[in-house]
């Protein structure tokens, strides 16, 4: 089994190499040059050093990646069949360099020995040059693999290897989907070398520079973040307003003296949506903030958690239960996200001794009745169509009619709430949320309502004045004038 040793060529001309990997270079047998288009190469054959380059892959290969791959995997096949070999690299072995990251892979999984030496790379020369302090956050990747990063990366990018024109204009293509047109960028042209430029130039002008080639490389400066909302100014107000001398009413307040205030303001943020009010919503949802940020608040004063647990417990639970974004997981379509989320979610609840557990007592009714049927549902209890539903709705309507003949106010409570629950059950089978369907009916009934209400305060406003037919003409009217 022989070795590979790893060099660098340094970033530029020839005094930019170390020492080291001129010396492993003058007492090689075997030196490999990834290529020999490189400023150093004119020197080292001056100095009577004999090496091969892979050159000629680039050639065949039909991509770049296919590129590192063979010359990787043949390099590694050398070394597994005895050859002691000195594999150089432009630059530093280890800034963006794509064979060296696969022949760590490689040489790993053939059992070959592996030395990577430093290198001085053209991040360095860019940094002095630039003026940029890498401290401040930078980050360094091959111009085929900037479509792998985030749209709003916050640091400053450093692109290598703009080989030529159809790379530059890919490159400007996709930088142009987040930045403007003219976005001023640094374009970097044979970096520490003699013929070395660097110029700034507007992005839309990337891919018509005439000197385009393998040692074209650019800076693209971090774009102004846009400001992000900072919940410090509701959290200190709330903080105030607990503390002596703050509010009396808010410093009296508990977690259950102000539960109701969280159903309340939780609903008016539903309101809000239903009339697609921005503007209402917006004020709503600020208001169910403050209730958040004031449970938080108590909660941290009684040393259980604080606002921050609450954002991180969040923020956390969303990434756990989201692998198919975040993870190695596949999902090709909503229904296998949902899939995903609640594997991950039975995990998480695996305490839980019943499939019933979870369901809040304090739902509204109509909610908690469509929640148990749809939990056993999910288990096989429930019906394979929608016939049987009809049924049992007819059934129950029968047994409640009896329990009305039988005079009995218990009875007549417990059948009309299985009347109810049946009901649930068939909006279950129609998919329609339950919930939703009655909250639009009392809509609707409240705005005929006061159509007739105000026909009758037209005509004087007492009520007895009309007979029911009279009212109903009113319904119909408004039936007519808002719709069915």
């Amino acid at each position: 089994m022989g070795r590979i040793t790893v060099i660098g060529l340094g970033p530029g001309d020839f005094g930019l190499m170390t020492m080291e990997a001129w010396e492993l270079m003058r007492q090689a047998d075997h030196l490999y040059l990834r290529t020999a288009v490189h400023p150093t190469v004119e020197e080292i054959v001056k100095r009577g050093i004999s090496f091969d380059s892979y050159d000629s892959y680039y050639e065949k290969a039909e991509s770049f990646e296919a590129l590192y791959e063979s010359i990787a995997r043949d390099v590694v096949a050398k070394a597994a069949d005895g050859m002691e070999l000195v594999y150089a690299v432009p630059g530093s072995p280890m800034v963006a360099e794509k064979t060296v990251v696969l022949l760590r892979e490689y040489a790993h999984e053939a059992g070959v020995e592996l030395d990577i030496k430093p290198g001085m790379s053209f991040a360095e020369i860019m940094y002095s040059k630039l003026g940029l302090d890498p401290i401040e956050g930078i980050t360094i990747i091959d111009a085929e693999d900037y479509d792998k990063l985030p749209v709003d990366m916050p640091t400053g990018i450093i692109i290598t290897q703009v080989y030529n024109d159809r790379i530059a204009s890919e490159l400007k293509l996709s930088l142009m989907e987040v930045l403007p047109d003219d976005y001023r960028i640094t374009y970097v042209h044979k970096l520490g070398t003699a013929e070395e430029s660097i110029r700034e130039i507007e992005l839309f002008e990337l891919d018509r520079q005439d000197d385009i080639d393998y040692l074209t490389s650019l800076y693209v400066p971090a774009a102004p973040r846009k400001p992000e909302f900072d919940i410090t100014p509701l959290k200190e107000i709330i903080a105030v307003l607990r503390s002596p001398g703050g509010c009396p009413w808010d410093i009296a307040q508990t977690h259950r003296s102000i539960r109701q205030n969280l159903i309340e303001e939780t609903y008016e943020v539903l309101e809000a949506i239903d009339e697609e009010n921005p503007e209402l919503l917006c004020e709503e949802l600020g208001d169910l903030l403050m209730q958040v940020v004031f449970h938080a608040r108590m909660s941290e004063e009684a040393g259980d958690f604080s606002m921050q647990d609450v954002i991180d417990g969040t923020t956390q639970k969303l990434v756990r239960r989201h692998p198919h974004v975040f993870g190695d997981v596949q999902a090709s379509d909503a229904g296998a996200a949902l899939f995903s989320w609640e594997a991950v979610k039975q995990k998480e609840k695996s305490y839980r001794k019943s499939k019933l557990d979870g369901i809040p007592d304090g739902l509204p009714a109509l909610m908690q009745a469509q929640k148990m049927q749809h939990k056993a549902a999910k288990v096989g209890f429930d019906w394979d169509d929608i016939a049987p539903v009809w049924d049992k709705l007819a059934e129950e309507i029968c047994e409640l009619k009896e329990a009305c003949a039988g005079g009995k106010t218990e009875h007549v409570e417990e059948e009309l709430g299985d009347v109810i629950f049946s009901v649930v059950n068939l909006a279950r089978f129609l998919h329609v949320d339950a919930e939703q369907a009655l909250r639009q009916t009392s809509s609707k009934f409240r705005k005929r309502f006061l159509h007739v209400e105000a026909r009758v305060q037209d005509a004087g406003g007492d009520w007895t004045a009309f007979t029911l037919a009279d009212l109903d003409h009113f319904w119909e009217e408004a039936k007519e004038i808002i719709g069915k």
